[in-house]
């Protein structure tokens, strides 16, 4: 489990394409120090298994599945991506439930600053809007924000400029692809009440 609140900023060293998955090594300093064999790390939002690990950079693999849903499958030599380890146990928990289970990609619709911030706007299939709701938490590029307005094909994010600073979402441009992860506990509870009907 992680929380959206990104530890580092990474960037892709190489990627290498296989049997229908595509391996990708990404540099990074001191959010790697501890990351062994096997242990999960989000790369951008998306719950990734570390298959090689040696000082300042991970190999991660992503699966035909996961390039299709995420942004992930973009991604090329020198791109920076967002870098969370999970959560502790013993942890303390700053951010908001992340799965690392990316729900799909939101388009960055309108970017407008407002003094150091910045107001963004990204457009969405109904599929994800549906769990979406003002003053709510949603995952944008692993990154836990809270939903400042909801239109009929959009919601709205205003991002502070320790936010801008320290991801990837301060480079962000109108036309880009963000991963999205809607809040898990609104998924549940639409199950929950789909079994009463």
């Amino acid at each position: 489990m992680f929380t959206g609140i990104v530890e580092a900023v990474g960037r892709v060293a190489a990627v290498a394409d296989g049997m229908g998955d595509r391996r990708f090594t990404i540099a990074a300093e001191k959010v790697l120090d501890g990351t062994e064999i096997g242990d999960s790390v989000a790369v951008n939002g998306v719950c990734l298994t570390a298959v090689a690990v040696s000082p300042g950079q991970v190999d991660v693999t992503a699966v035909t599945e996961t390039l299709e849903r995420t942004n992930l499958g973009a991604l090329t030599p020198g791109d920076t991506v967002n870098l969370e380890r999970p959560m502790p146990a013993a942890g303390r928990f700053d951010g908001h439930i992340v799965q690392g289970h990316v729900d799909g990609v939101a388009v960055v619709a309108e970017i407008h600053s407002e003094g150091d911030s910045h107001r963004m706007r990204f457009a969405a299939e109904p599929a994800l809007l549906r769990y979406v709701v003002e003053k709510g938490s949603i995952t944008v590029d692993g990154v836990s924000l809270t939903i400042t307005a909801v239109e009929a094909d959009s919601f709205e994010l205003v991002l502070i400029p320790h936010t801008l600073d320290i991801t990837i979402l301060g480079n962000r441009r109108v036309g880009d692809q963000v991963n999205v992860e809607v809040d898990i506990l609104a998924k549940y509870v639409e199950r929950l009440l789909e079994g009463r009907s």
